[in-house]
């Protein structure tokens, strides 16, 4: 395949669609099924949108293990490879892809699997504005949270050590961002799909009632 920009990696994060182990936020709503669908969901549409644009080559990031016939669906439905997280939190293992993503290319991007505000312009813009090593592009969410971030240089220190899953993890990341003398480029501001009201909001913009 052709991409626009072959030498950047593009790492989509995603856990294995496992009953009671993803999107458990939409319960009581929704029962432990449902949950699981809505992820299947969104991570196709995630990697629909990635495979169609043919910027650059997509790689997912799965967790806990890679012996799943989702990912297996996957692989055989879209241009993708297939990776296994590791590290003992979230900011261990986005450290860990990120460093084994640049040893082949020069530009690396990780978004979640849940964010439906994410455009293929959004993935273009931060793809062209990194240009220096000191740079890092991150896509604010509403929530306090970020739904993507790159760079072209591993940088630890933005993802060890730190706590995850609350309101401030963007400006935690923005303060160390300047303790390390980086230039933060800013996409606009997206949401994911983490509450039964995320999930209200994405069935209305795509014109389907919950």
């Amino acid at each position: 395949m052709t991409y626009k920009y072959p030498d950047v990696a593009l790492l989509v994060f995603c856990k294995a669609p496992v009953i009671g182990q993803v999107k458990t936020r939409l319960m009581p709503q929704l029962n432990a099924e449902q949950a699981v669908n809505v992820h299947i969901e969104l991570t196709e549409r995630t990697l629909s949108l990635l495979d169609k644009a043919h910027y650059c080559p997509i790689q997912l990031w799965c967790s806990p293990y890679l012996e799943h016939p989702f990912f297996e669906k996957c692989v055989d439905n879209y241009a993708i490879s297939l990776h296994l997280q590791q590290g003992n939190d979230l900011g261990e293992r986005m450290h860990h892809a990120i460093n084994t993503a640049l040893e082949s290319s020069s530009t690396v991007l990780i978004i979640g699997c849940d964010c439906p505000s994410l455009t293929s312009d959004d993935i273009e813009f931060a793809i062209t504005a990194l240009q220096a090593e000191n740079e890092v592009v991150i896509a604010p969410a509403e929530d306090g949270g970020y739904v993507m971030i790159g760079m072209r240089k591993a940088q630890p220190h933005l993802f060890l050590n730190m706590t995850w899953g609350h309101e401030q993890v963007f400006e935690y990341t923005h303060q160390r961002i300047k303790e390390l003398d980086l230039m933060l480029i800013k996409t606009r501001k997206q949401w994911d799909v983490d509450t039964f009201d995320d999930l209200q909001r994405y069935r209305c913009d795509i014109g389907v009632t919950v």
